[in-house]
């Protein structure tokens, strides 16, 4: 991913907390013709005696796994819903439009992984996501579900090697035409917007 100065973050915190408010991925690979593509959420687990690794799993229906043992070097992008075009209108002086978005592009090493590791990274996913539910259904309770739905997945667990976060907001920006952004973003009746805004707000301050 190119990633210009201005916006390259590379404070791992921050980069692991965006990896787990934003989980839903999309894990690119190599394929016979064409790279191929899944969108799939994604567990970062962390240790301090190995190498960080994304954990998940795809429906053994779906092809892209099978070619996961040829081309086990994968990208896994995440995105925040949070971004917007940005006008040059906004500017004090002629410029061309842009966008301001945020995302993390993980590289690593994929293997598969099966029984009890997989049904650990099972019951972890499932009560971490269970807790935005009023009334969550913990991995025991789904037990009996998990057992009938595992042969029909395939597991699997990402070495991370490298790691490119971009957060574009708008940073190389003078403080006029940034407060004009925000001015802008702010009166559009768009929630991404005034999000965006919110956000580029938040970082100035940093």
């Amino acid at each position: 991913m190119y990633v210009p100065k201005f916006f390259s973050i590379d404070d791992w915190p921050e980069i692991s907390r965006f990896i787990r408010e934003n989980p839903l991925a999309t894990i690119i690979s190599g394929g016979d013709e064409y790279p191929v593509a899944t969108h799939v959420a994604l567990e970062l687990e962390e240790s301090p005696n190995g190498p960080a690794v994304l954990t998940g799993h795809v429906a053994k229906a779906n092809p892209h796994w099978r070619s996961f043992a040829s081309n086990p070097r994968v990208l896994s992008v995440f995105l925040s819903p949070i971004q917007h075009y940005v006008s040059s209108s906004w500017y004090n002086h002629p410029n061309v439009p842009t966008w301001n978005y945020m995302s993390v592009h993980v590289y690593g090493i994929l293997r598969i992984v099966d029984g009890d590791r997989l049904k650990k990274s099972l019951v972890e996913m499932t009560n971490l996501h269970e807790r935005v539910s009023s009334h969550p259904l913990s991995a025991e309770v789904l037990k009996s579900e998990i057992e009938k739905q595992i042969s029909g997945i395939v597991g699997f667990e990402i070495e991370i090697e490298k790691v490119e976060a971009a957060y574009k907001m708008s940073q190389n920006r003078s403080d006029e035409d940034f407060a004009s952004i925000i001015k802008e973003l702010e009166r559009l009746e768009d929630y991404n917007a005034r999000m965006v805004a919110a956000k580029m707000a938040e970082m100035r301050k940093t």
